[in-house]
């Protein structure tokens, strides 16, 4: 700070411990009038309550008075006392620095050692779930979910379960995290129309034996086999392109007749940023092994 704000914070400190140390002096020694009984005449309760006058304890006294050296001590050796640095030498800056060299040394030896696993054995990892949950509740929660149990809402899949867009073993997961995923489920509404559509959602509704107009999803049926290129002849889905299995009742936006014909009709486009910039490898590693065992329990143990 410039010399004129430094001498103006230097003259806050001693005008205020001044007045507080001289009120400090004077306290124990002023007169304040009583009367006979030795109440100083306030009243409450209409008089059942008293305000009585005692001088303060002798201990009080000499604890306030140690803290005034305190606070003297204190500005002599950190920082306070306008631009003078204190004769520790102490910075915010400085402590900063080195509680973040530690904990950057103490985290390079945990990922040297995450290194010797692959992401299934440190989903066996407490140090590295411990990690990894921190890490995907600041940085994942907020489309998963704290729970990871997905969001129809933003077409976010649930990653407690064992129904995976993209593959759910540890490579796939990482790459998921790494380099995002872009689904794309093109719009039939201009090609198959209002009917087609109504039939072909009642008939993706009769995969997962959800309630349907068996009618609907007979003729819905041979509309199917323009899907079945991505999903598959029989609606089982193909983790390469990332195009779900339609006979999980699992969904992404929402399963009910009415949600299933918009995404028919309109079409979804579900992305997934990469977070490689973000969190970068290590961070991805340790993420990916949480989300694995929120789905494959704890497959092994390297402890």
């Amino acid at each position: 700070m410039s010399n004129a704000w430094s001498l103006w914070v230097m003259f806050l400190v001693v005008f205020n411990l001044g007045i507080t140390f001289i009120l400090f002096l004077w306290a124990p020694r002023a007169k304040v009038p009583t009367l006979p009984d030795g109440t100083t005449g306030h009243v409450w309760a209409h008089g059942a309550i008293r305000e009585g006058m005692h001088r303060l304890p002798m201990w009080w006294i000499l604890v306030s008075f140690a803290m005034f050296f305190g606070a003297f001590g204190y500005l002599m050796l950190y920082p306070g006392f306008g631009n003078h640095k204190g004769t520790l030498g102490w910075t915010s800056h400085g402590e900063l620095a080195r509680d973040t060299a530690a904990n950057d040394a103490r985290l390079d030896a945990a990922f040297q050692r995450f290194d010797k696993y692959s992401i299934e054995q440190l989903a066996g990892d407490r140090e590295a779930l411990a990690m990894g949950e921190v890490l995907f509740r600041d940085n994942c929660a907020a489309c998963h979910g704290r729970d990871a149990h997905g969001n129809v809402l933003l077409g976010a899949p649930n990653l407690a379960d064992n129904d995976w867009l993209y593959g759910g073993d540890g490579k796939a997961i990482e790459t998921s995290i790494l380099d995002g995923r872009h689904g794309a489920m093109p719009a039939w509404g201009p090609q198959f129309g209002d009917a087609g559509v109504a039939n072909l959602a009642n008939y993706v509704l009769s995969l997962s034996n959800l309630p349907h107009d068996a009618a609907k999803a007979t003729a819905g049926k041979a509309l199917f086999t323009v899907c079945s290129a991505c999903h598959g002849p029989e609606g089982r889905g193909n983790p390469a392109i990332g195009a779900p299995n339609l006979t999980a009742n699992n969904w992404l936006y929402g399963g009910d007749l009415e949600t299933l014909e918009t995404t028919i009709r309109e079409g979804r486009g579900g992305i997934m940023p990469s977070w490689r910039g973000r969190l970068g490898a290590n961070d991805a590693r340790v993420i990916a092994a949480y989300v694995y065992s929120l789905s494959h329990g704890d497959p092994t143990n390297t402890k």
